[in-house]
């Protein structure tokens, strides 16, 4: 558990907040099969920092890029994330931007429900709004440019975000609504798969995801080599044919 600013007191259930702490978000600590690749819930009661991420090629020497992706697990009414911009600006229009905290009236902000799916490549400037609880799977990276931060007392990086922000909008191609029944692959590549089933998985699926994978409940169960896994937790499958899946899950893997 990670606490932020903008974390919350009362996580819903499964999980618990320790006393006195605002957890922002929860981290599977990548086993090593499968390092390149990490799980997090993270849950806001308000908005992040207005942000952006490096790709492999432009990550410092040693370091992994981070592309990203978001699958909305409910969200208060009016909630939104900013992602991308309303229209093309310029470098210089975005630096000043950042710095007069005018970006955060120039990010395009989507509406959110349960069931939107957001996938953010690197160079997308971004934000997530308040009383979203979402699932994010990512490259495994800590690295974080952030452009504007609400007056919090927290480092900026400008001119490293500047580097690699790309002012323009969100391709609508990258964002859709997973069907509440059934399942949905919903990303393969450049850097992993991922894909929401609704029960055991089709011949298809079984072919693509060869070898170790992460099985992430949902509303759902799911059985590793006779171990259970329950919503609230993530568990290392060496392959899917070992995996008893009951209802809604998530199944992600690095490519």
């Amino acid at each position: 558990m990670v606490e932020r600013p903008w974390g919350r007191a009362s996580l819903p259930a499964p999980f618990v907040a320790p006393a006195g702490q605002r957890i922002g978000e929860i981290w599977f600590e990548p086993p090593a099969a499968l390092d390149a690749l990490l799980v997090k819930y993270i849950f806001t009661s308000e908005a992040l920092s207005v942000q952006v991420h490096p790709s492999d090629a432009q990550a410092p020497a040693g370091h992994r890029g981070k592309e990203e992706c978001w699958l909305i697990l409910n969200a208060e009414p009016g909630a939104k994330l900013g992602i991308g911009f309303s229209a093309e600006i310029g470098a210089d229009a975005l630096r000043e931007a950042a710095r007069d905290g005018s970006i955060e009236h120039l990010l395009a902000w989507h509406p959110v429900s349960a069931g939107d799916f957001f996938y953010i490549p690197a160079g997308t400037v971004h934000a997530i709004g308040a009383g979203i609880a979402l699932i994010e799977v990512q490259q495994n990276s800590d690295i974080t440019y952030r452009l504007y931060d609400y007056g919090r007392p927290r480092e900026l990086h400008l001119e490293a975000g500047m580097d690699v922000a790309r002012g323009e909008p969100y391709p609508a191609g990258l964002h859709r609504r997973v069907p509440e029944t059934g399942s949905a692959p919903l990303v393969d590549g450049p850097h992993f798969r991922i894909d929401r089933l609704d029960g055991a998985p089709d011949a298809a699926t079984l072919a693509r995801y060869a070898g170790p994978l992460l099985v992430i409940p949902l509303d759902g169960a799911a059985d590793v080599a006779g171990s259970p896994v329950k919503g609230g937790e993530c568990a290392l499958a060496a392959s899917l044919d070992q995996v008893a899946f009951s209802g809604r899950c998530l199944i992600a893997q690095p490519v």
